[in-house]
């Protein structure tokens, strides 16, 4: 395997293992002669092999935010995947983090150049969420990323959303709503978080009633995920979720 990949890289100087590699067997930084990859991948016919797949495939329909994929090797059971190198850190989300208006700034530009959603296969967002919420409210062209964990920007030159390997087409606002918890978590209030979201054109755009029913569908999805699958990170997003629901809620008009 290492001779097929030192076919695209040369002879491989380092491989320096990456700690937040959380979905990959393998996740390293390749030192070559012409510079560093990163490359990631595992069993090719493992439980994470068609995501692999997925991203090879869906890479060269994403803008330049997204680093290129430049080679997929697969040999012996085993898939991996070399990505241009994009060097940076994760940014910080908390109240007052200079980093906030970069992360508005690139969630704005995906929804606009990601809509049309480009000709390549995805799921529909309403067949991901089916019995979850209505799908007119989350029906949409926008290719979607859906995992916006702050691990998956990186912030050097510019900020870069890597690890396209649960893409969606659905309503241009969803990533946001997505992002949107993940700030209350980092300490914002619900109302501090809308706004901030505010910066986004398609978030402006959403529906009151659609966003309303992703809070609580998002709840819902993560209480039964917490019950079947506990991990640590899924209390703290739980909790964040449901205080945006209760927010939403307290909004709407008190029926008499």
């Amino acid at each position: 395997m290492r001779r097929e990949v030192e076919r695209h890289t040369g002879g491989i100087i380092q491989a320096e293992s990456l700690p937040d590699g959380a979905s990959c067997e393998l996740a390293v930084t390749l030192h070559t002669p012409t510079g560093r990859v990163f490359c990631k991948g595992g069993q090719a016919d493992g439980r994470t092999g068609w995501l692999y797949r997925k991203e090879a495939r869906i890479n060269p329909c994403l803008p330049d935010a997204v680093p290129r994929l430049r080679w997929a090797v697969e040999r012996d059971g085993w898939l991996l995947l070399g990505f241009e190198h994009a060097p940076g850190r994760h940014p910080r989300l908390e109240p007052g983090s200079p980093d906030l208006d970069a992360v508005a700034d690139l969630l704005a530009a995906l929804a606009r150049e990601l809509t049309p959603c480009p000709p390549v296969e995805v799921q529909p967002f309403t067949d991901r969420w089916r019995g979850l919420i209505g799908p007119e409210l989350v029906n949409g062209d926008t290719l979607l990323h859906t995992d916006m964990t702050p691990r998956n920007f990186l912030l050097g030159d510019r900020l870069r959303l890597v690890d396209w390997s649960a893409p969606c087409r659905g309503a241009a606002w969803i990533d946001t709503a997505f992002m949107l918890v993940r700030l209350i978590r980092a300490g914002h209030s619900p109302a501090g978080a809308e706004r901030w979201a505010a910066r986004v054109p398609a978030f402006v755009e959403a529906d009151g009633e659609a966003l309303t029913a992703f809070t609580d569908a998002l709840v819902r999805l993560w209480e039964r995920m917490q019950c079947t699958a506990p991990a640590p990170h899924r209390g703290p997003l739980l909790d964040a979720a449901r205080q945006w629901r209760a927010h939403r809620l307290s909004r709407q008009p008190v029926a008499t």
